[in-house]
């Protein structure tokens, strides 16, 4: 009988904080009521919160529609998925066009010109969708995770947290309003009360909603390796087909230049010869290397060493905390390595201030 009487208590208490707030919440939409405004700082922190909640959800979902551009297919991977399971194998665009070359290429007859250079192209394209299926693996893995985890898990207990401290904030609005209209003393020394317990506890919610917030700009630093790792997997995937075209084309300039001529053309006109070597040289001077512009081998040498190093800032950071050092692009800074720190990270100085700073902001100075 005592618990039963407990819960109805609990339950009358809760839906009068309830009330509170509504009323509370309806008359500072009407104007009625003050509202205790938050602080600059952790309004801009609330705002990166938001803006990277936004834009991390539209990069995730075109990802997705790149890597996987048939939305049935997504649907089904998504569903499998939820409930835990492996999707069924299938094949790709690229692998089931491999396919129906190679069969055409049989049918015809792997003896004849047509029939053989159809067999070359499908096997070519089968190992182009191999390569597709290793692109998706991967930046699933390195990219669209990290990003997913992110929005749901880090950002909803931001969001739990953040609606937390919504109703701190109508608690001590209407424990206020309530003194203002308090006009016995016994009535206003139990307001006054009141008022103390809420701003307190407003003010640790506050600082818990705080110091997650901050984490945004860690959350920023991990998302841009993870961003690397992606354009790295990008250019493995194109390397390789770009490889497998190269080779494709050598071996249909094999045939007889009059089964590689068009209708409307000579069957003398010559076929252009591509030097593979040459091509793939000046791809590869074209294809920047995103590891070593990003993580270089310098950093490794500096943090098995004891010396310091100069480096250039390459972006704007903000210290998420007091431990750590804001840069500005284009800066050059000195930084070392402290035994125990974290592989991502190195001290910086600046004159006479020093902090943490992340290697992925940095690129070293011969």
């Amino acid at each position: 009988m005592n618990i039963m009487d407990f819960n109805v208590k609990k339950f009358a208490a809760d839906a009068g904080t309830f009330l509170s707030r509504a009323v509370q919440f309806t008359e500072e939409k009407l104007g009625q009521a003050e509202k205790t405004e938050l602080d600059a700082h952790l309004e801009n922190l609330l705002s990166k919160a938001e803006c990277t909640k936004l834009w991390t959800e539209k990069i995730m979902k075109q990802t997705e529609v790149l890597l996987q551009p048939n939305p049935n297919a997504r649907i089904e991977e998504f569903v499998y998925e939820k409930l835990d399971r492996k999707a069924p194998s299938r094949m790709n665009n690229p692998e089931l066009l491999g396919q129906y070359m190679i069969d055409a290429g049989n049918e015809f007859g792997p003896g004849t010109a047509y029939g053989n250079a159809l067999i070359k192209c499908g096997e070519t394209q089968k190992r182009i969708g191999t390569a597709d299926r290793e692109l998706i693996q991967t930046s699933a893995i390195n990219f669209l995770t990290p990003l997913r985890n992110f929005i749901e898990g880090d950002y909803k207990t931001i969001t739990k947290e953040r609606k937390l401290l919504q109703n701190k904030r109508l608690d001590l609005d209407a424990a206020k309003t309530r003194l203002k209209k308090a006009k016995v003393a016994e009535a206003r020394a139990a307001s006054e009360q009141e008022v103390r317990i809420t701003q307190s506890e407003f003010d640790r919610q506050a600082e818990i909603t705080r110091l997650l917030l901050e984490g945004i700009s860690s959350t920023h630093a991990h998302h841009l390796r993870c961003l690397n790792d992606f354009v790295e997997a990008q250019m493995t995937y194109y390397a390789q087909c770009y490889q497998y075209m190269l080779d494709l084309q050598k071996q249909l300039g094999s045939f007889p230049s009059t089964f590689l001529s068009n209708n409307n053309q000579s069957s003398s006109t010559p076929v252009p010869s591509v030097s593979a070597s040459s091509v793939l040289a000046s791809a590869s001077a074209s294809l920047p290397s995103v590891s070593n512009s990003v993580i270089t081998s310098g950093f490794s040498e500096l943090k098995a060493s004891s010396g310091s190093r100069k480096a250039r800032v390459l972006y704007d950071y903000d210290a998420a905390n007091s431990s750590e050092l804001s840069l500005l692009a284009d800066e050059v800074i000195t930084v070392y390595s402290v035994p125990g720190m974290d592989s991502d990270w190195l001290m910086g100085e600046r004159g006479n201030q020093k902090g943490k700073v992340p290697i992925t902001y940095l690129k070293l100075l011969n």
